[in-house]
């Protein structure tokens, strides 16, 4: 590739650059889903995008308590690996987030699919609807 020249660019850069477009499409691709809920979404889909939005809202709380914990610690002269570490840790944290609100929700999904339910009026999915999409 003549024109483009990468060796100005060490490994951690790259990653750093990796960490954060990655953290912006998962944001981007959440807040998608919620802005494309409308009176024509179904009743699954409606769900589906309240626990994505639980989810990271829980991850959020949790990198908010991380940060606070952080500053207590002594600085690292070592930036290298701290990079790969926050990214393992970032990905280990939306897994959890996701499955702690699969598992056991704290209810934010709950009412914020109740309250968008009644405010754009989306129809209940029908049986054979709901059939249908868990054999896909």
């Amino acid at each position: 590739m003549a024109g483009f020249d990468i060796s100005g660019i060490n490994a951690t850069g790259i990653t750093e650059y990796a960490m954060r477009e990655s953290k912006n499409a998962s944001t981007e691709a959440l807040k998608n889903k919620l802005e494309q809920t409308n009176e024509k979404s179904s009743d699954d889909e409606l769900w589906a995008a309240c626990k994505g939005f639980e989810s990271y809202f829980l991850e959020q709380i949790f990198k908010e308590m991380q940060k606070s914990v952080d500053a207590l610690k002594p600085e690292k002269s070592d930036n290298s690996t701290s990079t790969l570490v926050d990214f393992f840790k970032d990905q280990t944290l939306q897994d959890v987030c996701a499955t702690s609100v699969d598992k056991q929700s704290n209810g934010f999904a709950q009412m914020l699919y109740e309250n968008l339910k009644r405010n754009y009026d989306i129809p209940e999915a029908t049986t054979e609807n709901k059939t249908e999409g868990s054999n896909s």
